[in-house]
């Protein structure tokens, strides 16, 4: 009975066993280098639910960033926000509409910001995101519940924030870009689970 327990015991504080991170972190493997992103389940249960199952769904092998918004892209009378979005709308666009959205979890809701490296999702509607999504460039207050950046106030579900690699975002986001779209887009490998 003793060595039951024991083995018990050794099988669970093993270096080997435990968990890496006290929270899930993701690998965008891109063309200009890899960013490390932590993931945030207590805060956005839902939206991290969600994201992990496309990851391990393949959804993302062969996908790309393809959207920059930065200062000097977006109209004068604009609330203003710089950002990289990515996810398959343009690799396997046929999937990506076909994928039920995800709950909305608000910043209200989550109290997670858009602040610097936050990963998000994005949508149309409140309830509508799936597999596209951004990182903030730079504090994006206008993204948070109550934000000006969209007109029905309920804001982005930021749910992950970059840890590893804010360099590699930076290269993305001054890649060439012609009316909001890289041109080319940038080629995401994959996203894994670390």
């Amino acid at each position: 009975m003793h060595i039951k327990h024991l083995l018990i015991a050794l099988i669970i504080f093993l270096p080997g066993c435990r968990p890496k991170y006290a929270n899930p972190h993701i690998e965008i493997q891109t063309s200009l280098g890899d960013i490390e992103v932590e993931l945030f389940p207590s805060q956005a249960p839902k939206t991290v639910a969600a994201f992990l199952s496309y990851i391990d769904s393949g959804f993302y092998s062969n996908a790309v960033f393809y959207r920059v918004l930065t200062d000097d892209n977006q109209p004068s009378n604009a609330p203003k926000s710089e950002l990289v979005q990515g996810g398959i709308w343009r690799t396997n666009h046929r999937k990506a509409i076909s994928l039920p959205g995800i709950p909305h979890e608000t910043t209200k809701q989550t109290g997670l910001r858009h602040t610097n490296g936050a990963l998000s999702l994005a949508r149309l509607a409140p309830g509508t995101a799936t597999t596209e999504f951004f990182i903030c460039v730079g504090d994006q207050p206008g993204f948070d519940y109550g934000g000006g950046n969209n007109p029905d106030g309920q804001g982005y579900a930021a749910f992950g924030r970059v840890v590893r690699g804010m360099d590699i975002v930076l290269r993305i986001y001054r890649q060439r870009e012609n009316d909001q779209a890289f041109d080319p887009p940038v080629p995401i490998y994959d996203i894994i689970k670390l």
